[in-house]
Formats: C-alpha cells, structure tokens, sequence
C-alpha cells in the first residue's frame, strides 16, 4: 500500500470520526505546522494556539478536502490563513513602497547563497525582521509561495509583497554582515 493510499484511508477514518486517525493526523502534520505558525507569528503561546484551531478547523472541514493536492499543503494552508488572520487582528501595517525596483535587487531574489552562518543565527535575524517584511519572507523563501499567491492570500499588491521581500533579505544581509 503506498503512501498516498494510507493517506487516504486515515482522512477517510478522520471523516467517520474515528478518534485514533484523528491523532494519527495530528502526530503525522502537528510538529511541521507547528513550525510555519512559529515562523509566521513568532510567539510559542500563540503558535500553539493557532495550532489546535488549525486542528479544530481541519477536522471540522474535512469533509471538502478533495485530493486536489495532499493533506498536508490543504492543512498548511489552513495554519497560514489562520496565522495571517491573526496579524492581522493585531493590527500588522502592510508598508507599500512604490512600484520601482532596482533591477539589481530583482534578479537578485532567485539567487541560491551559501551562508557561513549558523541555522540558528539566521532564524534570529528573521525573527527581528518587522511583521510584515518576515510574514513575506517566510511564505516566499521559506514556504515556497510565488509573489502573486503571497498578494492574494494577504490582500496586498504582488508590488508589495516583491518589495517587502527584496527589504526583508536585504535587512537580513546587514544584520548578518
């Protein structure tokens, strides 16, 4: 039986109720949504928090998950909509600059660096990054998000979302120098 199968029979026995798939899925997805929520929000309280909503609401909705994509990239969604929804409540300011780039900067953003610098030190540095600027670093550079998913799932202008990208690496450059 390969995996996509035993998937799909855990999120059929998760939809007849069953209490021990629903903690299978937990135990499989919990530790990686844990961590884009951490990522996003920065708070331990608030990233588990916003983890057991994400359970409550997948497990309430798990009746429209279709296999159009894994469980897993259904529920991550989830936790990221939730995490967005929360800054937002707390009042995250989107700073939108102006529709200029610098070319430079542009062709910049697809490059692949190698860093000397310890995981750990460049998680603090994103971690002091402003909301806005760290949300969209995490969803482009860390989640794999393109610029326009990133402007549709915030509400912001793809412009914005490219240019708080390009000040997020170019702040973790300085901080990292």
């Amino acid at each position: 039986m390969d995996a996509t199968q035993t998937h799909r029979d855990l999120i059929e026995r998760c939809r007849s109720g069953r209490r021990d798939a629903q903690f299978e899925l937990y135990r499989l997805y919990s530790k990686a949504m844990y961590n884009t929520a951490l990522r996003m929000v920065q708070n331990p309280h608030d990233a588990e928090d916003l983890l057991q909503s994400t359970f409550i609401e997948v497990f309430c909705k798990l009746e429209s998950f279709r296999y159009e994509s894994s469980i897993g990239a259904w529920m991550k969604r989830i936790v990221i909509n939730k995490c967005i929804n929360f800054l937002k409540s707390k009042r995250l300011q989107w700073t939108e600059l102006g529709t200029q780039h610098d070319q430079a900067e542009w062709n910049e953003q697809h490059e692949t660096v190698e860093s000397p610098y310890s995981i750990e030190r460049i998680n603090q540095a994103i971690n002091q990054l402003p909301d806005g600027d760290r949300v969209v670093f995490s969803l482009y550079a860390l989640e794999g998000y393109d610029h326009e998913e990133i402007a549709q799932v915030l509400g912001i202008a793809e412009a914005t979302s490219k240019s708080q990208y390009s000040r997020a690496k170019s702040k973790l450059r300085e901080m990292l120098a």
